[in-house]
């Protein structure tokens, strides 16, 4: 948590997965409760700037089930973390029930198509719903056919899909980088 808070990390998630796994285990494994709870409050106690958003995560409801995920997420949510991270919720009847249960705002580690709305999600204080390697695959897919692209002859100047260099400049924060080099390297902007 520490080194987090100081490489600039604005939030990060505790879970009670079991890692490492156990050897010859291949089904995910949860800590005890109490380790669980043990994990939050070490967390919360490393953490110097009020501002580091610290959730708990459990993925209890496709482990252990239901029950277990609200337990757990009131037992987290007891210590003083500030959201609540669930993966493998897979019903809207879930969602309600760990919403019903606790009070923190709520992030989903993915969910069905049913679950989709943005309104439904608000309802149930869901602020982030994670889509998935969506992106990761997207850019990993680019990166391929730019490469193949490059390998097969095309000139850079005709490669299809790239950034316009405003979005890329943007993206790279060009601007700050020029400052601070000017700044403290004493480089021309």
């Amino acid at each position: 948590v520490q080194e987090l808070e100081a490489a600039g990390a604005a939030g990060l998630t505790i879970e009670d997965t079991l890692l490492p796994q156990a050897f010859g285990q291949t089904k995910t494994q949860l800590i005890p409760l109490d380790e669980g709870v043990g994990k939050m409050k070490a967390a919360l106690d490393g953490r110097g700037d009020p501002s580091l958003v610290i959730m708990g995560r459990t993925g209890a409801a496709s482990i252990s089930g239901l029950d277990d995920a609200v337990a757990r997420a009131k037992a987290y949510e007891a210590t003083g973390v500030d959201a609540l991270f669930f993966t493998g919720v897979t019903s809207r009847g879930e969602l309600e029930a760990i919403s019903a249960a606790t009070r923190l705002p709520i992030v989903l580690g993915g969910a069905p198509e049913d679950m989709s709305a943005l309104d439904y999600l608000a309802s149930q204080r869901v602020r982030i719903a994670l889509q998935g390697h969506a992106p990761f695959a997207a850019a990993t897919q680019a990166v391929h056919e730019t490469l193949k692209a490059l390998r097969e002859g095309t000139s850079p100047k005709n490669l299809k899909g790239l950034a316009p260099a405003e979005l890329t400049s943007r993206a790279m924060r060009d601007k700050d980088v020029k400052a601070r080099s000017s700044a403290f390297l004493g480089l021309k902007k």
